[in-house]
């Protein structure tokens, strides 16, 4: 958390992914890809994905704020003699060869079971947009796991689609 709080939270006025000002920002970026915040990011992560029922076969998330989380989380899975393989949603398909929109394809076969990995959540729109392009692969989404939730409206925006949302932290903890 005090990397979190240190690193990624910032109190200036900012434009967030949905459109919405808000006069603080957590860059999720500066603790994921921080050497020491990667590491703990990736067994939070991990600790969280094992919190679901059943077996999880993947993580992983729209690029590029899920990329560094889905690689940590599945090297801690590695690490701990699981195997959860990462992959990554790109925003627009693959302009040549096989126009892919799923990164990592070859490791999770059709009906696998994965969780969408988010650094930060406000809404839940880029989260159900993952989960939508996820679906549309023939993946099974268990649910969700954020960095921070930022506790406007993402969790009942999520759960009311019947997804588990869970976090590593949210805003009040980091902030207070």
């Amino acid at each position: 958390m005090q990397i979190v709080r240190e690193l990624s939270y910032e109190e200036r006025e900012v434009t967030l992914a949905s459109g919405r000002k808000s006069n603080f920002y957590f860059d999720g970026k500066q603790t994921t890809l921080h050497a020491k915040g990667g590491l703990l990011v990736g067994k939070a992560f991990y600790a969280e994905v094992k919190q679901f029922d059943g077996r999880i076969d993947g993580v992983g998330g729209l690029t590029l704020g899920a990329d560094p989380i889905a690689t940590a989380t599945s090297i801690a899975a590695a690490l701990a003699g699981e195997n959860i393989h990462a992959f990554i949603i790109r925003k627009e398909p693959k302009g040549h060869g096989t126009g892919q929109w799923l990164e990592g394809r070859k490791n999770l076969p059709k009906g696998s079971r994965v969780v969408i990995v988010e650094d930060v959540t406000t809404t839940g729109g880029s989260s159900m947009k993952a989960v939508e392009r996820a679906r549309e692969e023939g993946l099974e989404v268990a649910g969700i796991v954020t960095l921070v939730d930022r506790e406007e409206g993402a969790r009942d925006n999520i759960e009311k689609e019947g997804i588990i949302l869970r976090s590593v932290f949210t805003r009040s903890q980091v902030v207070g």
